[in-house]
């Protein structure tokens, strides 16, 4: 009857009569954060919704995640990187509890309903109507539960000619322009994370922080529709209005700004890299005199303000590389750190888990897996020297960990 018969059936009556007696959703007590007490319910699969949860749970809620048995949330496959499991599932789902229920199925949809007729929040990220076709959708459950809170995460959005279109964050970002924007002008290019999954996941744990003040006033919940291509059109506030009144776009410029410039990387006479940004014409004198040892540069006709030095990038870019190619990296961040110009590493993955920064702020703490603990980067805004409380870093569940003890709180006993 529930995952793959691990649980004893019981007769509807029977089962109906142990939902209205012992059914309670009690919060486990967990570092006691600003959450502590609210259950959320999640439908959820890949990124978008399972980050938004997460951070939720880091502040202390208490997060049931609705898997199909056997397999889960199809992240769980995306590799095997970490000990054998999903580099994208280890991230997004730690301090989690793992439901396993195949919601087609009437003993399990009732299974579902009864937890969320106790649960503060419900969100989901199903395909296309899904959720609806569940019975899952704000009209129909808000006057059953009228103080629920109702998250959906869609590719487009719950109305308008897309709703039915099938988005993956590859996807969004071409329709938002952001591939517009990427790239070397030769070949656009995606960003290297899942960016569009982000910004929905941000914005809906953010809109799910604001409806719980909300409710705290009004005992009212409310639907929360989270559109990747809103979210991601937001962020893409700064190239639309730069081409307002139909003006041309910004020119995609590899790792450099496209309308900034000197901004970016540049090649050191060791083969490194390092990255700078002039933001204003102090800056760029002092990069001249004290960076280049050229202090006549900064009055070039070519290179006076930042429009000219962006329109004549190539011919600056051809200076600064000259300039540094008898230094090295170590060297001329020595001379941008001297003149008060910004400037960073050129990391890798490699060189971020080493990051002097992170190590001296305490910010790595540990985490379990069923394959051992990983280590975990402590949420941002988190203090790592026990100042206030600290963010709930729990274990990450496997598939359907915890059908006996919630299946339990409705009463149904393991066979």
């Amino acid at each position: 009857m529930f995952a793959r018969n691990l649980f004893k059936p019981v007769p509807t009556a029977s089962r109906v009569r142990y939902f209205v007696r012992y059914f309670s959703l009690s919060t486990p007590r967990h570092n006691e954060g600003p959450l502590a007490g609210i259950t959320v319910i999640s439908l959820e699969q890949a990124i978008a919704a399972p980050f938004c949860t997460r951070q939720l749970a880091d502040l202390g809620a208490r997060v049931i995640k609705v898997e199909r048995p056997g397999v889960g949330d199809f992240a769980r496959q995306y590799d095997t990187r970490v000990n054998g499991l999903a580099s994208h599932f280890v991230w997004t789902n730690r301090s989690k509890e793992s439901l396993a229920l195949d919601v087609k199925k009437p003993e399990d949809h009732e299974v579902l309903m009864r937890i969320i007729s106790k649960a503060d929040v419900l969100v989901q990220n199903l395909a296309p109507g899904a959720s609806a076709r569940l019975g899952l959708s704000f009209d129909v459950l808000k006057d059953k539960h009228p103080s629920l809170i109702v998250c959906d995460i869609s590719g487009y959005g719950q109305d308008g000619p897309y709703r039915d279109k099938k988005a993956y964050d590859l996807l969004v970002q071409s329709e938002a322009g952001m591939l517009s924007v990427t790239g070397t002008g030769k070949e656009p290019a995606k960003v290297g994370i899942s960016i569009a999954d982000i910004a929905s996941g941000t914005y809906a744990y953010s809109s799910i922080l604001a409806a719980l003040l909300q409710r705290s006033k009004t005992n009212r919940g409310s639907h929360i529709d989270i559109s990747m291509l809103e979210c991601m059109v937001e962020w893409m506030g700064f190239p639309l209005y730069y081409t307002f009144n139909g003006a041309p776009g910004p020119v995609p410029a590899g790792a450099s700004h496209a309308s900034i410039y000197p901004y970016g990387p540049f090649e050191t006479g060791d083969g490194k890299s390092v990255m700078l940004g002039i933001q204003n014409e102090r800056e760029w004198a002092n990069f001249c005199g004290l960076v280049l040892s050229q202090p006549d540069l900064a009055t070039d006709a070519r290179f006076s303000n930042n429009s000219l030095r962006v329109q004549n990038r190539e011919a600056l870019k051809n200076i600064i590389c000259e300039g540094f190619a008898d230094i090295t990296a170590e060297e001329a961040t020595r001379r941008l750190d001297q003149a008060a110009i910004a400037n960073a590493n050129v990391n890798d993955m490699h060189g971020v888990w080493e990051h002097a920064q992170l190590r001296a702020r305490n910010r790595w703490t540990e985490i379990q897996t069923s394959e051992g603990p990983v280590p975990a980067l402590l949420p941002p805004g988190f203090s790592g020297k026990e100042k206030g409380f600290r963010p709930r870093m729990d274990p990450v569940p496997k598939v359907g960990e915890h059908n006996e003890s919630i299946l339990a709180e409705v009463g149904i006993s393991k066979q």
